[in-house]
């Protein structure tokens, strides 16, 4: 009763407070299969962020967000109308998973379906708008007609045999809309629906002795032949009206790691359907659909395994969503890829802007350090570390390097120009560097790590020594702020402690204790008082003379606060956390002045930028948004 009190009271005070100003988003799940399509009308891009469907004009690239969604987005499909767009998702186990339809136009829910179990696989609209076909995944293997008009379930039956696996793509017909296809692991169906009787009912493929696992379907025009897509690398073919295997090829040289995503478009020429393949492997090649003998110069590498491929009109530009997080556009005459979206393909861990610059801010996440150009949200440089995780970045203040901590137990410097490697600092501590700061002379870098260790380097142009150790917390060490004389820093840590350190003596100053596991920590620019945020939802403000706090509010209705920041006169901080709410409120009054929602997943950490316009914001679903600094 109190969680819903304190919960109510949240909904009433944040109904007063202004909305913040989404400027952009930069991210792309692209592990959801068929996640990246392009609307009917050629301008459009839709694809999946988290639980919020992204629409981005190709041109302009201006997004809009389709947000209603209480877990990550599994799967998306758009009318061929594109009247209506749907997308399915994935819940915890035993929950049953919403399958939403928007109205393109209005950018708004039509109606949402709510049958599955689980995770809803894949989806797919009859060609006139009449029906959608919704597919559930391992946990539910049930195939489900809905009726559009009436808003309602036609009918529904399981998706395949007991002696099959599980289901996974399902396509209807081009002409018809009384018929679809499904397939999965070993198993490929041809069903028609029978309105009148609401049944559906299945037909297998006889493919004779070939077993294949079927991870996409294309059917041509005419609804003469369908081809599927296996992840042996070959594609198969069948007459769609005896229900008949014909061929399969590639016969020799397969796909490696197979085929994930098909395309059909037209030769110029000839008129000739050619099927455009996207594969596991990162090839993106041509055939011809006939022999499927592959087209001499199209075929064309992308970093990461390919996921999804889709036609802007008639076929002349293609574009390729990975695995990695890449959108690329393929123009088909020339085929070379160009990457025109790149983001974080798994959650980002920490953001910085270069001292008393916010024309560039830098991200961290798995494998790889970013620097992008904040109004265009393009990305100029990336810094790759194989199968490592990237916990802390930050600039030096003379601009020469980018210092970095890594879940290796290593520190390393980077030139903010190349991106190649500066320095590296081994064996920085035991259990991974978890936070770091510099001094403003850039002379020193003080690390935090993963037993509790806080510890002070000096750094000159050909050596790195250690200075201290200081063996205080007990905890992983999350934040580490240093303040602008150089003398003192301070650190937050895991085991409910922010230790304030003499950077002189190498002695703590000061303790602070609290019921909470600290997750960021920050000085007011005045510097003579501490803001914290931790697990227990609140934001407390301490004193940094005898470590006495002064003020404790509610941050949050619900998860911990994990990132704050404050501007630099003081008169404003930001916070995010689990809640997946930016909020700016006033420093000496405490109050919320405005709320940004767009994340679908926990916000890691927050930062204004340094000339207080922007606000940007990341978060574990691998978004980093920028909003608009509101005063």
């Amino acid at each position: 009763t109190l969680l819903y009190t304190i919960k109510f009271e949240f909904a009433m005070a944040e109904e007063t407070v202004k909305e913040l100003e989404l400027v952009s988003t930069i991210g792309f799940n692209g592990s959801v299969p068929h996640g990246l399509l392009v609307h009917p009308d050629g301008e459009h891009l839709i694809y999946p962020l988290g639980c919020t469907v992204v629409i981005e004009n190709i041109k302009t690239h201006e997004q809009r967000f389709l947000s209603g969604h209480t877990n990550d987005v599994s799967c998306l499909a758009v009318s061929k109308s594109g009247k209506y767009v749907a997308s399915g998702q994935v819940t915890h186990m035993g929950f049953k998973a919403d399958v939403i339809v928007w109205d393109f136009e209005a950018k708004g829910p039509y109606a949402t379906f709510t049958l599955h179990k689980v995770k809803v696989e894949a989806l797919a609209f009859s060609p006139s708008d009449k029906f959608l076909v919704t597919l559930g995944g391992r946990d539910d293997s049930s195939v489900v007609v809905w009726d559009l008009a009436s808003k309602e379930a036609l009918c529904g039956a399981p998706s395949a045999l007991q002696s099959a696996g599980t289901v996974y793509t399902v396509q209807f017909m081009n002409t018809t809309d009384d018929k679809f296809v499904t397939g999965g692991n070993k198993t490929l169906r041809i069903w028609e629906v029978d309105t009148h009787n609401r049944k559906i009912r299945p037909q297998e493929c006889d493919l004779g002795q070939l077993k294949r696992d079927v991870r996409c379907i294309l059917i041509d025009d005419n609804d003469e032949f369908l081809y599927a897509g296996t992840t042996s690398g070959d594609i198969l073919q069948i007459t769609i009206r005896t229900h008949l295997f014909m061929q399969y090829g590639p016969t020799k040289d397969k796909y490696a790691l197979g085929v994930h995503s098909i395309a059909m478009v037209k030769d110029g020429d000839s008129s000739e359907s050619i099927l455009i393949v996207a594969t596991g492997g990162g090839i993106v090649g041509a055939l011809k659909a006939g022999s499927f003998k592959p087209i001499a110069g199209k075929e064309c590498k992308v970093a990461g395994g390919a996921t999804s491929i889709t036609v802007r009109g008639v076929g002349h530009q293609l574009f390729v969503g990975v695995n990695k997080g890449n959108i690329y556009r393929i123009n088909y005459f020339d085929f070379k890829p160009t990457c025109i979206n790149s983001c974080h393909y798994s959650g980002v861990l920490d953001v910085a802007f270069p001292y008393g610059c916010g024309d560039l801010f830098a991200t961290c996440s798995k494998e790889n350090i970013r620097i992008w150009v904040t109004d265009t949200s393009n990305e100029v440089l990336r810094i790759n570390v194989p199968n490592m995780f990237c916990h802390g970045v930050c600039f030096m203040a003379d601009g020469h390097s980018i210092i970095s901590a890594w879940n290796d137990g290593k520190i390393r410097a980077f030139k903010p120009q190349s991106g190649n490697a500066l320095y590296t600092i081994h064996d920085a501590h035991k259990q991974g560097v978890t936070a770091i700061a510099t001094t403003t002379d850039s002379k020193r870098i003080v690390s935090g790590g993963g037993e509790g260790q806080v510890r002070v380097w000096d750094i000159s142009a050909n050596r790195q020594e250690m200075k201290a150790a200081m063996k205080e917390h007990k905890g992983v060490v999350t934040s580490i702020k240093i303040r602008a004389n150089n003398m003192e820093c301070v650190s937050a840590s895991d085991d409910g402690t922010c230790i304030i350190w003499d950077l002189h003596r190498f002695v703590r100053n000061q303790i602070i204790f609290a019921n909470t596991l600290f997750k960021a920590v920050c000085y007011q620019p005045a510097e003579t008082q501490l803001l914290t945020g931790g697990s227990d939802r609140k934001i407390s403000y301490w004193e940094t003379l005898d470590g006495s706090q002064i003020r404790e509010m509610e941050g949050s209705a619900e998860g911990s606060i994990n990132g704050l920041d404050i501007s630099l006169d003081g008169n404003y901080f930001v916070s995010g956390g689990n809640s997946r709410k930016v909020k700016v409120w006033r420093y000496n009054e405490g109050e919320v002045t405005h709320v940004g929602l767009g994340h679908s997943g926990d916000i890691t950490r927050v930062k204004i930028c340094p000339v207080s316009q922007h606000i940007v914001s990341v978060s574990a679903d691998g978004a980093i948004l920028r909003w608009k600094y509101p005063f």
